[in-house]
């Protein structure tokens, strides 16, 4: 038996295509609405950010290992949409997915509540990550902090919005009235 054949007849059927399509979808819509809306929409001078949320989002109801592989893509091309950093978000955005599909999958529930929660702790990170970055670039200003609490303040309704399709499609996804 070749690897090919051994590849489509025991690995092949354990994926669910649609599922990966919808995933993909959703983060490449993600990523056109940051590059093409959000970045032209400035609160006091600072943009949202929602693609850690997605992430996030992805790592929590996914788990830890497809979370990595569709935040690895979704950090490369969002590192390739924003010049200004050059493989920030390709490692940030993989290892939030991780750390959450760990963290959800042994420690805490895939409620509302608990995916806000990471979600913040993802974004306090992402944009320190990006304050840092550009702290090595241009040097440190105490503006900076500033910056990184209005842009996770700013980003909140947006990480709001990044739970209902990953919650939706997810099988971790709590049972409604009448199932079981």
């Amino acid at each position: 038996m070749t690897f090919r054949e051994f590849f489509i007849r025991y690995m092949m059927p354990k994926v669910e295509w649609k599922r990966v399509l919808r995933y993909l979808l959703y983060l490449l819509l993600c990523l056109i609405a940051q590059t093409m809306l959000l970045s032209r929409t400035r609160i006091a001078g600072i943009c949202p950010y929602a693609l850690p949320a997605a992430a996030v989002a992805v790592g929590m109801f996914e788990g830890p290992v497809a979370g990595v592989l569709y935040s690895l893509l979704l950090g490369f091309f969002a590192d390739m949409a924003f010049v200004e950093n050059t493989v920030l978000f390709t490692v940030m955005f993989p290892l939030l997915a991780f750390a959450t599909g760990f963290v959800a999958q042994f420690f805490i529930n895939r409620r509302f509540f608990a995916f806000m929660g990471a979600a913040v702790l993802g974004l306090l990170i992402t944009a320190f990550g990006q304050m840092l970055h550009t702290s090595t670039m241009d040097g440190f200003s105490a503006v900076m902090i500033r910056t990184v609490l209005l842009q996770t303040l700013w980003s909140l309704p947006l990480a709001a919005l990044a739970y209902i399709f990953p919650a939706k499609w997810s099988s971790y996804a709590p049972a409604t009235k009448g199932e079981k």
